[in-house]
């Protein structure tokens, strides 16, 4: 039986990950907050992704094969916080790669679109890296850390800068669930002004992208990979798609949303070097994604 190791797991993309590993006959050990519960069916290992001596005992207790690093904070009001999220996001990779058993033959890391620098049309993975914000400066460095460490060890990577990921069980503060949420219960929608645009990708496509990178024994060392559609959406026309799915009216009020400082009106993802080297391919476009998360409770 093949055994994994998944950080983040009690995360949104981390418990849809676990899911697939776990139906697909996978050993899946999972790294989690103290107190926070596994999901369904894995060896739940309680660690501080701060404390290196606590990610080298997660790794020898679960021993794997593939280790798939889907850990990642966010917070940054003050030093201390963004202290913590850029050891999170920064440094807790390195160190898991050094932890890894030599038998572990591969590692995945979720990476951002955040990342990138803003460019105008669609991004491939040669676009430079250069992010507007602080989450994404901890997410570049930590992917170009952890390639390097797992070139030093002789262990494949593969980094996999996902879009605007969305789906079923995602945080109820983020835009899709809000907007269903404003389906649901008619209240009205604060949105940004018009034209901000994202290329949203369902997390159950980014789950199956994971396990595809893991398995490429033939990807090039430290490869990274987009993930997204190739389409982009704006904030409006998604709402406007989502009214169109639910059935339900979605009242809006236009610009009272102050936006993200990643917001931007062209950030659109080019996939084909996904397709063309672990054969992946969104299987779901927003409408059919909406859908299912609508059907699924948001």
């Amino acid at each position: 039986m093949t055994r994994a190791l998944v950080t983040g797991a009690g995360g949104f993309v981390g418990r849809h990950l676990c899911a697939r590993l776990v139906a697909d006959g996978w050993e899946v050990w999972g790294t989690v907050r103290p107190g926070a519960p596994a999901p369904d069916g894995v060896h739940p290992l309680e660690v501080d992704l701060t404390d290196p001596a606590a990610l080298s005992d997660a790794a020898r207790l679960a021993s794997p094969d593939v280790a798939f690093h889907l850990a990642a904070a966010r917070a940054k009001a003050d030093a201390a916080e963004r202290a913590a999220t850029a050891a999170v996001n920064t440094d807790s990779g390195f160190h898991l790669v050094e932890a890894l058993p030599a038998s572990c033959r591969a590692v995945v890391r979720l990476g951002s679109s955040t990342e990138y620098a803003e460019v105008d049309g669609p991004m491939d993975e040669t676009a430079p890296l250069h992010p507007r914000g602080f989450f994404g400066a901890t997410k570049a460095a930590g992917s170009l850390l952890l390639a390097a460490a797992a070139a030093e060890r002789g262990i494949r990577s593969a980094v996999l800068r996902a879009f605007q990921v969305y789906g079923a069980g995602d945080h109820p503060g983020r835009f899709v669930p809000t907007v269903l949420r404003a389906a649901r219960s008619g209240e009205e929608l604060p949105l940004t002004g018009p034209g901000q645009r994202r290329d949203w990708v369902h997390v159950d496509d980014v789950a199956a992208a994971c396990l595809l990178a893991a398995a490429a024994d033939g990807l090039p060392p430290g490869q990274v990979l987009n993930l997204g559609t190739g389409v982009q959406t704006a904030n409006e026309e998604l709402v406007a798609l989502a009214a169109e799915v639910t059935g339900r009216e979605i009242r809006t009020c236009v610009g009272a949303h102050p936006g993200r400082s990643w917001d931007a009106s062209s950030w659109v993802c080019d996939p084909s070097l996904a397709g063309e080297l672990i054969g992946w391919e969104p299987r779901l476009d927003l409408r059919a994604g909406l859908a299912a998360t609508w059907a699924a409770g948001g």
